[in-house]
């Protein structure tokens, strides 16, 4: 079957995950979403059917390769498609790239409370609301406040739930209580407090907390996942899903690189939940993308300046990310946003005219007249078919999810040619998502003029 006649096979634990994002996401649009969709309104429909195609269970990855770097590597470049390994990725880089990668860490982000009845509440911490902070919530001794799903909400009635926790360090007991607050859709605010001031909310996570793997690994989490769905070099703590283009690196691989004169820098965007929705309308444009965090140190946008032509990103959301400092730096050239925040429809509706050369020192002027060495923003851009790339010159990365926004961007970055690159992949035995294997593609046409 060519990837034209597509069916899908969706389990109804995926179903049931994506309608709770579906509606978290919904509900935490900007205030400004309602004129950035009038701005949509005029854009030529994409639907959303012509990006599905079929994906048996059996090749979604279960699990990942005992050795991460021996993963299958797709290699397409001007419409052709070759297969190596992952640890011959350097062999498709041209020397002298500036590879970009996502330097987030997953969180231990999933607390279960038992109720006296026995019933079981879930607690799945999506977002800090306060601290606001990931670093400063995180880090907190003395309580904090998290945007969460709920599961069995109905069972939690009562103001509070608590559970008694064992901290491995210090061989400590503390009671760690969460209390449920406002609810907005499918979310609640719910705040947490324990009675030990030397104890953080990071080290209560790390102790009793859940790695949230996908929903569509239709699995129970497992000790090996705390690693394995970790890439080598993360060390941000605050995303809850792995930025997974990045699980097949080693610092092996990352010293070949080197050794080539490949230079690396990173970037943070701490994925969401958001990351499991899949796009309901028949035209994508009608569809919500989820607003992230994002965090690019000073040092890293000038490297990308000095590279421009040359930058490699690893993964969509590093993509998301590079992409998204063209449109801030415009931003503050042309009328001096202090709204560091890129819309959804930004790249299509927006009258942007800015070099990305010129973008890029606009935000370093922005960080040296406010005295920051870190740009701070949050993007809610949406790369689909007929977007023009400003700083990204090829993408690793994985095999996404039929009718998903990233599937789009993959689409956008090769011109279109996706079929190519997913009936290779189909047909040659490659594994699929998260803990599948990987892809490296090279931009299917040039950027805008850069200078």
């Amino acid at each position: 079957a060519t990837l034209r006649l597509a069916t899908e096979k969706t389990s109804s634990r995926v179903v049931m995950m994506t309608n709770v994002v579906s509606n978290h996401v919904t509900a935490n649009v900007i205030s400004s979403r309602e004129a950035i969709s009038n701005n949509a309104e005029t854009m030529t429909p994409i639907l959303i059917a012509d990006y599905n195609y079929p994906l048996p269970d059996e090749r979604i990855a279960k699990y990942p390769l005992a050795e991460r770097d021996h993963s299958k590597l797709l290699i397409y470049k001007d419409g052709l498609v070759s297969e190596d390994v992952f640890y011959h990725v350097g062999n498709y880089i041209p020397a002298h790239s500036l590879l970009i990668y996502n330097n987030t860490r997953v969180i231990q982000a999933r607390l279960v409370f038992h109720k006296v009845s026995g019933a079981r509440i879930e607690v799945f911490c999506l977002e800090p609301i306060a601290p606001h902070d990931y670093q400063l919530s995180l880090g907190s001794t003395k309580g904090c406040t998290w945007k969460c799903m709920i599961g069995n909400a109905k069972k939690f009635r009562d103001e509070y739930v608590e559970m008694t926790v064992a901290m491995p360090k210090t061989s400590e007991t503390i009671t760690l209580r969460a209390t449920k607050g406002t609810q907005t859709g499918n979310t609640f605010a719910v705040h947490f407090s324990w009675n030990a001031s030397d104890v953080s909310f990071a080290e209560i996570l790390d102790a009793v907390g859940e790695l949230p793997i996908p929903p569509y690994l239709n699995r129970k989490t497992e000790e090996s996942d705390k690693t394995t769905y970790q890439t080598v070099y993360s060390r941000i703590k605050g995303s809850v899903a792995a930025p997974t283009a990045g699980l097949h690196f080693t610092n092996a691989v990352l010293d070949d690189l080197r050794q080539r004169g490949i230079k690396t820098t990173e970037v943070t965007l701490h994925v969401g939940a958001g990351t499991f929705q899949p796009v309901k309308t028949e035209d994508a444009n009608e569809h919500t993308m989820h607003t992230e965090i994002i965090a690019v140190p000073r040092q890293s946008i000038a490297d990308i300046q000095a590279n421009i032509g040359h930058i490699v990103a690893v993964g969509t959301t590093s993509m998301r990310t590079l992409e998204s400092l063209y449109f801030i730096g415009c931003m503050l050239r042309e009328d001096g946003a202090n709204d560091l925040h890129v819309p959804q429809f930004a790249p299509y509706t927006g009258n942007y005219t800015c070099s990305t050369e010129e973008a890029l020192q606009a935000i370093l002027d922005y960080l040296d007249r406010t005295g920051q060495d870190t740009l701070h923003a949050e993007t809610q851009i949406m790369i689909e078919p007929g977007y023009t790339f400003h700083v990204v010159n090829q993408l690793i990365t994985n095999f996404h999810q039929p009718k998903s926004t990233l599937l789009l961007l993959v689409s956008a970055f090769v011109g279109g040619d996706w079929h190519t690159i997913y009936d290779y992949a189909l047909s040659h035995d490659f594994r699929f998502l998260s803990y599948g294997d990987s892809s490296i593609l090279f931009r299917a046409s040039p950027a805008k003029p850069l200078r």
